[in-house]
This record gives structure tokens, sequence and C-alpha cells, in this order.
């Protein structure tokens, strides 16, 4: 973990409201890995001065690629930098997913924004394992591929892929995923991430989550994102430290 001032490369809209920013940052670069995140100060003079957490969604090279969607004044301030301008970055911060575990198969599914890491992942995994990508959100345009492989999609309306949520598209496909050794690595919403669990534990499926949660500090001082341990109800463990990625046995969700 460091704290480094890197130059902005680009700024790219790959679909409505959704950014990628290249950054060039070989310090975060060289320790990153797929699941990690980045608490960053979108401005240095005015409101808001608190850093905002960021998944790393891509590493190339020497160079770190952001995702996210403009959803206020911080995000806004973020998306209006111009290259050159230098970004103040923290990280890389938190537990990453495990993809070098014992599977043939890596099971990507994301909800919405929840795309954001895993291009950075399916880099690590091209070519190792096989991966089979499920990606959802409300409708066509929260549904995010970029820099994903053999996708399939779903949406709550069915204007993308199947009509349903990305639960329902992974329920869709167990035939066919019960003939492999898989393991299923998610990110969305907390309720996405409820069901997958249960669908995940009912059918003896290894699993590991990305949690979402408001960060202040990023590494365990603030005590401020806190989520109940599943082994022990009066044990607490940080999103931010010992997370944001769990296996799905470990936590409650």
């Amino acid at each position: 973990m460091q704290i480094v001032k890197s130059p902005l490369i680009e700024t790219t809209e790959v679909q409505e409201n959704i950014f990628i920013q290249k950054v060039h940052s070989p310090e975060i670069a060289a320790e990153a890995k797929p699941g990690n995140f980045l608490n960053i100060r979108v401005s240095e003079t005015i409101y808001p001065l608190l850093r905002r957490p960021f998944s790393i969604c891509d590493v190339d090279g020497e160079y770190i690629f952001l995702m996210y969607n403009v959803t206020g004044e911080g995000t806004g301030l973020l998306a209006h930098k111009k290259p050159g301008s230098l970004i103040d970055i923290l990280g890389p911060l938190g537990n990453g997913y495990n993809f070098e575990s014992d599977y043939d198969t890596a099971v990507i599914v994301a909800g919405g924004l929840g795309a954001a890491p895993f291009p950075f992942l399916t880099r690590k995994l091209a070519n190792n394992k096989n991966i089979l990508s499920l990606v959802g959100g409300r409708n066509k345009r929260d549904v995010i591929t970029y820099n994903l492989e053999n996708v399939l999609t779903a949406s709550d309306d069915g204007s993308e892929g199947m009509k349903g949520n990305v639960v329902d598209l992974f329920k869709a496909n167990m035939k066919e995923l019960n003939k492999k050794k898989i393991k299923v690595f998610a990110c969305g919403p907390t309720p996405m991430l409820r069901a997958l669990k249960n669908v995940c534990i009912d059918n003896n499926i290894n699993c590991e989550v990305s949690t979402e949660c408001a960060m202040a500090c990023g590494f365990g001082i603030c005590q401020g994102c806190p989520i109940e341990s599943s082994h022990n109800q009066d044990t607490y463990l940080l999103v931010c430290k010992d997370g944001p990625v769990f296996n799905v046995k470990d936590v409650l969700l």
C-alpha cells in the first residue's frame, strides 16, 4: 500500500455514463491483484475531500484502469479531469480473488457496475482457465460487458439477453455447469450476492464475492465498514481490510 500521484492518460465513455480512465501508475500496477481496490482523492481543494473507493478494473504493464459511473459530485469531478492531471491514489488495498485454486472453469457473475473488477481477472485467467461471464443489469444500459470473454447476458426488463436477473441466468446454466469443475467469482449489489450465495451453498459450488460498503480510510483504522462473520455472530470483519473479497461461506450477506 502506498500513496502516489499518477497522471491521467485518457478518459473514455465506453457506454452511456460508464467511464474508463487509463492512469500511468507503475507503482500501483506492480502490486495490484484482481479484486483489490484504490482509495482516490477526487479533489484537493473542494468538497468532497474524503477518498472514494474504486475497483481496479484492469492492469496493463505500467497502466491501471478505473471503471465508474457518474452518480454524484465526486465521480463528476473525476470524469472531468483532463489528460495529464494528477490523480491522488492510495492503494492497492484489500484482499483480492483467489484465482489460482483448483478448478477448470471460472464463472464470472457480475451485476451492473459489479463488472468493474473483472477485466483484470479475465486477463489473469485467459491463458490458464476456461471462462464464462454472466452479466446482468436492470436494462440494456446497465449490462456492462467491457473486456469480458464468453459473455451471456440478462436484464430485468428483457432489453438485453435473457429476461431476468443474473442469478436467474446462472441457474439457467446450472445443468451445463454441473458437468464442469467450476469456481464462481462475483461482484454486484448485496441482494444479488445473497441470492447467489444461497444457490452456490445449496449446490456445493466454490464461490467468492466482492462486497460493497461505504469506506472512509480503506485500511481498517476507522472501523467503518463491518460485515458479520458467518462463523461467529459476535464477530465482525472489515470489508476494506479482510475483504472486499470473501468466500461466501465466511460472511453473512
